[in-house]
């Protein structure tokens, strides 16, 4: 059996989460790489169309990341000063310097917004369009953007999944009522340490190449068998599917998609060399050898205490990691294929509080978008005081409804819920037509 857990992470609303994935091969106990693969991989995506989310997880603030408020009192634009960028007449702030570099190969959207302030629906909501009712914590009740993806399109390249979450899976980042086949497959490691390998990817011990070879083939002779009694074709799917899980496995194309350490030393010093700008890297690799799509966490954006703290131990990584997965798409040819988007489930409160933090702000956020064919520039402002839009509003949906053209995935399709009724992918699919 391949066993992998995943990272614990904390936030103020106390929710607690170990995401765990156990990967039974071949008849073991568990969600096996079969089942996996058996949903999402009906046919491989003809496309290379694909997706980076990168989750920003707590609910960055505006003000010190892409909408400073320079003119507004001390209590509100806070301590940090506005940077010039790029692009003429555009500031960013000064944690976020190398994005300012290439701000001209940036979409940001000023003007989201929505009317929660808890982490548990918002995150929802910006992960699968719907908000989560009742409490806090427990599984999606609606399937996430990725697992939309793995149903909907499946893998660019068969041999890959095709939703996978690096290095944990987000906090409302699961299937729902698409099935376990559609959850994420989690890296579930440090991409950043020596020798990072996923434990997905790996035989256990006791398990030689020759062994598992073995056991597929008296899992084929037991099939042979089974065939003379199966006249609806299900052997043979079943067959497809268990030699997916064994190339997976196997094989060597995820390996090698997995196997960062190939990459050159400036690379991955390009990226910064810690467990988001890795994470970064490894999702470029991944998207580039045939993941449709794949999901980032940048942990900590929850800065109601010191926030100078804070930023200085997320949003530094954050902004040289995603700068150089920007730089990188470009330089690769990557950048009309490859759409990336860095979202938190919200913004954070116009005035500092008494702890030199900000607190939960649902009612304006700033939103990235790079790459996927669209015009770069600034989308919507918010107004002087960063409290609420000021012109050009959009809801998150509309965020997840770009993501969703950008692969040919219809919005307005619709899955059956647990008790039979349709509902749509998104109910509120407006596109954001200033950057198409």
């Amino acid at each position: 059996m391949i066993t992998v857990s995943g990272e614990k992470a904390q936030f103020c609303d106390g929710m607690s989460r170990r995401n765990l994935l156990h990967a039974g091969f071949l008849g073991g106990v568990g969600l096996s790489l079969s089942n996996i693969l058996q949903l999402q991989a009906k046919t491989a995506s003809k496309s290379n169309k694909a997706v980076i989310f990168v989750e920003l997880a707590g609910g960055p603030t505006q003000f010190e990341t892409y909408d400073p408020k320079p003119s507004a009192p001390i209590e509100i634009r806070g301590a940090y000063e506005p940077i010039s960028t790029s692009v003429s007449g555009t500031f960013f702030s000064e944690w976020m310097p190398q994005q300012a570099k290439i701000a001209d190969k940036l979409s940001i959207i000023r003007s989201v917004w929505h009317p929660s302030n808890s982490h548990d629906p918002s995150s929802h909501l910006t992960q699968t369009g719907y908000y989560k009712s009742g409490p806090k914590g427990g599984p999606n009740q609606f399937p996430a953007f990725g697992s939309v993806i793995s149903r909907t399109i499946g893998p660019n390249h068969p041999a890959l999944p095709s939703y996978v979450a690096v290095p944990s899976v987000m906090r409302n980042g699961r299937a729902a009522y698409l099935g376990q086949s559609h959850n994420p497959f989690e890296a579930a490691g440090d991409p950043n340490k020596a020798g990072f390998a996923v434990p997905n990817l790996q035989l256990a011990k006791n398990i030689s190449v020759d062994r598992l070879s073995s056991r597929r083939d008296l899992l084929n002779d037991l099939n042979k068998q089974r065939r003379v009694q199966d006249l609806q074709g299900a052997t043979d799917a079943l067959d497809e599917f268990s030699q997916q899980a064994f190339d997976l496995v196997h094989g060597s194309r995820a390996r090698e998609a997995f196997h960062i350490d190939a990459e050159p030393d400036a690379i991955r010093e390009q990226y910064g060399r810690n467990t988001v700008g890795q994470s970064m890297l490894l999702a470029r690799r991944l998207v580039e050898a045939g993941v449709t799509c794949v999901t980032v966490r940048s942990t900590g954006w929850d800065d109601h205490n010191n926030i100078a703290k804070g930023l200085a131990s997320h949003a530094v990584p954050y902004d040289q990691g995603v700068a150089a997965l920007i730089s990188d798409l470009h330089a690769r040819g990557m950048q009309d294929d490859v759409l990336v988007i860095a979202m938190g489930e919200f913004g954070r409160t116009p005035r500092v509080n008494g702890n030199a933090g900000r607190d939960h702000w649902g009612a304006v956020m700033s939103v990235m978008l790079s790459g996927g064919g669209l015009k770069p520039g600034i989308v919507g402002s918010s107004n002087r005081k960063g409290e609420v839009p000021a012109d050009t509003p959009y809801r998150p949906e509309s965020i997840l409804a770009m993501m969703y053209r950008h692969l040919g995935i219809d919005a307005s399709k619709t899955f059956n819920d647990p008790t039979g009724r349709p509902r749509y992918l998104l109910e509120e699919r407006e596109l954001i037509q200033e950057i198409l």
